[in-house]
């Protein structure tokens, strides 16, 4: 293995290391009910929502990162502290869903946790720009990697708007973000008509 394929890998098992941990963290926030009967879960769903999403969010974005190191073989100082900068974002979805649940969806907590999902996407378009431009045409069309900016674009503009109208509609803010997630649920953007998906082969870690 050569080192520069051996860096990248320490920073993949690095990584994945920490989105474990946001896992763990987010877990050991639930709290059973105090009596035990199922009409004492119902109070509970804002709870259960948020972690969901949250959970969904955490495996959506651990897929999308685990996609791009795909396409470069060379662990740099700037990769390095993207991806820092990137994770120290994803970290903070723990504290903002613990505070959306424990409120019910209050405003200003929806707000926070917008804030942190905006956070998280600008990091995550140094990541993916990073990535992308070290790859080469035949593994990514110069096509879909503005299909994947556009995505990402589009993902950062549903984000500010949760954020904006958090005070006056925090569940449909709630909902934009719910919204923008599913964006990233498949890590490649889709393929325009005509273009083989042949041009867009992946390498292997």
């Amino acid at each position: 293995m050569s080192p520069r394929k051996a860096n990248i890998e320490r920073l993949a098992t690095f990584s994945d290391g920490v989105f474990a941990v946001i896992i763990t963290i987010m877990v050991l926030d639930l709290r059973p009910p105090e009596h035990p009967t199922f009409a004492c879960l119902l109070p509970l769903w804002p709870t259960a929502l948020s972690y969901l999403v949250s959970y969904l969010f955490i495996a959506i974005v651990w897929t999308n990162h685990h996609h791009l190191l795909r396409f470069t073989d060379e662990s740099t100082p700037r990769l390095i502290w993207i991806n820092f900068a990137h994770l120290f974002t994803v970290s903070l979805v723990p504290f903002a869903t613990a505070w959306v649940a424990s409120t019910r969806i209050a405003a200003v907590p929806v707000f926070l946790y917008a804030a942190v999902f905006v956070l998280v996407e600008l990091a995550y378009l140094q990541f993916e720009h990073h990535a992308l431009t070290r790859a080469v045409v035949e593994e990514i069309s110069p096509r879909t990697r503005r299909l994947a900016w556009i995505r990402s674009l589009v993902a950062l503009g549903l984000f500010l708007t949760a954020m904006l109208v958090w005070f006056e509609f925090p569940r449909c803010s709630f909902a934009l973000v719910c919204c923008a997630v599913l964006l990233y649920l498949v890590p490649e953007p889709p393929v325009p008509p005509g273009e083989s998906t042949d041009s867009i082969s992946l390498k292997t870690v």
